[in-house]
């Protein structure tokens, strides 16, 4: 799939880079600002292409250029091929830079630009030069619509082309990588659309001098979203800090609370859950053992999974009361106060953080042969102990991991 979608951005822009040497640049001045500004949005690229929209400005200058059919009143004329070579080469220069220092753009990110560039281009282009357009919508309010409306199909299409990625990669349910990516859209995607719209619309009618006064807006717009994005990594980075407290005091193994917290995740995706519940999972499981604090003597390896009930109980309680006075989201204490209830009264989340903590505690117990014991130990608790659907989840997660044939450290 991954692969497929990597031939076909690659002969798209091999067909693009040869159809425009042959014929050469329709108004080149055109086709020069909208590469610098191409250009500029990607030096200005933030993250190390982990983010869905690294480079927005440039993402934004590239589907205006799809979109233009005028520039300061006079027809630009340029076709399909010239707006994927222009938005090739201006990414290409632009990584330049990030190339050198290593953090350069993913082949997913490029892959998924050159095709949903392609197909805005295609969408309105020939329609446009064909004179289809104007016989259609004509000018004023209802092309602008039309606009609006080309930029939000092909926002959907670079949707689904993320969410067929990650599919590829991970084997996650494609359903809620689809609702995450369409979810993320209202973030800084909607900015995106917006200025290429805006672009699009302004250069026909000022021309290219309305190219720097848009573009100021977005920017700012990408700071702070790169500030939130930094309070977001601090804000985690302090929990899983509070996390290691149990391991510096003695009362759970190196590690375990990540390892709890990445496989919970990991589970949580196989179940379907949304980024925002994701969240919540991954820092409840974080802390899921901060409870035991209040244990005048720890228990041996941190194993609460073999504890009687009342006991389990007690230290969840007050784990989650501490995770209340830390100022962290309720939701994620409720998780916490709840991962030792009767399994069946738990909430989703719940039981992913009891599976996943009881899992790591079995395999570290069981030696070489941990994880396919473990596994076993938890189907046999199933109907009374754990959730079957998130213990074979986990079976899943487990094999897809290749912890199933090795310890799990």
């Amino acid at each position: 799939m991954v692969a497929g979608l990597y031939v076909a951005a690659g002969l798209v822009t091999l067909l693009a880079l040869g159809a425009t040497a042959r014929h050469g640049l329709d108004r080149p001045g055109v086709a020069l600002a909208f590469g610098l500004l191409i250009v500029v949005g990607e030096l200005a690229r933030w993250g190390g292409g982990g983010d869905r929209e690294p480079a927005p400005l440039g993402t934004a200058g590239a589907l205006a250029y799809a979109l233009l059919g005028q520039a300061g009143g006079q027809p630009s004329q340029h076709g399909v091929a010239q707006v994927v070579a222009i938005t090739v080469a201006g990414t290409l220069l632009g990584c330049v830079p990030h190339v050198a220092r290593g953090q350069g753009p993913s082949l997913d990110h490029m892959a998924r630009r050159v095709l949903s560039v392609a197909f805005a281009a295609v969408c309105f282009q020939p329609l446009y030069n064909e004179g289809v357009v104007q016989r259609w919508v004509g000018g004023g309010a209802y092309y602008a619509v039309l606009v609006a409306g080309l930029l939000a199909l092909t926002a959907l299409c670079d949707a689904v082309l993320a969410a067929a990625i990650a599919h590829a990669r991970t084997r996650w349910p494609f359903g809620p990588l689809l609702r995450d990516e369409l979810r993320a859209m209202l973030g800084i995607g909607s900015a995106v659309c917006a200025t290429g719209a805006v672009m699009a619309l302004a250069v026909a009618v000022a021309g290219l001098w309305a190219l720097p006064v848009i573009s100021l807006p977005l920017l700012l717009t990408q700071l702070a979203f790169r500030r939130y994005a930094a309070v977001r990594a601090t804000y985690r980075q302090t929990i899983a800090s509070l996390a290691r407290a149990t391991e510096i005091a003695g009362y759970t193994p190196h590690g375990h609370a990540l390892r709890v917290a990445a496989l919970s995740r990991s589970v949580g995706r196989e179940l379907g859950l949304s980024e925002p519940d994701l969240t919540v999972l991954e820092y409840a499981a974080l802390m899921h053992d901060i409870g035991q604090l209040s244990l005048l003597d720890p228990v041996a390896q941190g194993a609460t999974a073999a504890l009687p009930g009342a006991q389990q109980r007690r230290i969840a309680l007050l784990g989650g009361a501490v995770v209340r006075q830390t100022g962290v989201d309720a939701q994620v204490a409720v998780v916490v106060e709840r991962q030792a209830d009767p399994y069946r009264e738990q909430p989703l989340t719940a039981r992913i953080v009891r599976t996943a903590n009881a899992y790591d505690e079995m395999a570290r117990e069981e030696g070489p042969q941990g994880p396919l014991a473990a596994l076993e130990r938890l189907r046999l608790g199933t109907g009374r102990d754990y959730s079957s659907e998130v213990v074979e989840a986990l079976a899943r997660v487990v094999a897809h991991s290749g912890l199933s044939r090795g310890s799990a450290g």
